[in-house]
């Protein structure tokens, strides 16, 4: 019966959020194009339940081939280093547009995974959506996440959840995992709707 309930939830929320934000629809397409040269939307891949892989959608935030300025580039290989020792984040990230940084900002760069929800690839609310290279690595440094990434495959990922609600970025990647594990342990409609009244909070925390 959860699951079910989820799924309607699901469905008619990203719906409802869909049609209710057509001029984000319209307006940001045409701000990224203004900002920055390169695609209006980015396709990464994540891992999602029972560590099947999908394409997660978003506007664009950072320049165009954003991975292989940090991957490929020789120049950066002390930035991908510190990237990689801050938990797969940069401060300041270099990569970010001045209009990327606003859409994070306030978490607008995220509604393309509305259409990740209609397709059944993600939740409301759910675990995180980690990157694939993230979870082969990062459980070398942080082992006991090993056990815990095993419970939070077990579902959905989700456009927010305990993770996006308990300060984003600035939380290391085990306790994320910890508060992901927990969440797949003691999911329920009540607790998803909790997340559900924190997310507006959250969105404009940093502003």
């Amino acid at each position: 019966m959860y699951q079910f309930i989820k799924r309607l939830i699901d469905i008619i929320t990203s719906t409802i959020l869909i049609i209710l934000f057509i001029p984000v629809w319209l307006v940001v397409p045409i701000l990224i194009k203004l900002d920055s040269p390169g695609p209006t939307f980015f396709g990464h891949k994540r891992v999602g339940k029972d560590g099947k892989l999908f394409t997660m959608y978003k506007f664009r935030t950072m320049i165009d081939n954003a991975e292989d300025y940090l991957y490929k580039n020789k120049n950066n290989s002390k930035l991908l280093k510190k990237f990689k020792e801050g938990d797969w984040k940069l401060e300041n990230d270099p990569r970010i547009t001045s209009l990327g940084k606003i859409l994070r900002s306030i978490t607008i760069d995220e509604f393309p995974q509305f259409f990740n929800v209609l397709k059944g690839e993600m939740s409301i609310v759910g675990p995180r959506a980690y990157v694939p290279s993230e979870l082969k690595e990062q459980p070398k440094k942080y082992p006991q996440t090993k056990q815990l990434m095993k419970e939070i495959l077990k579902i959905k990922p989700g456009i927010t959840g305990p993770w996006q609600t308990s300060g984003r970025n600035e939380i290391p990647f085990d306790t994320r995992a910890s508060l992901d594990a927990e969440y797949s342990r003691s999911r329920s409609i009540l607790k998803d709707i909790f997340i559900i009244l924190k997310t507006p909070a959250a969105m404009f925390s940093k502003w």
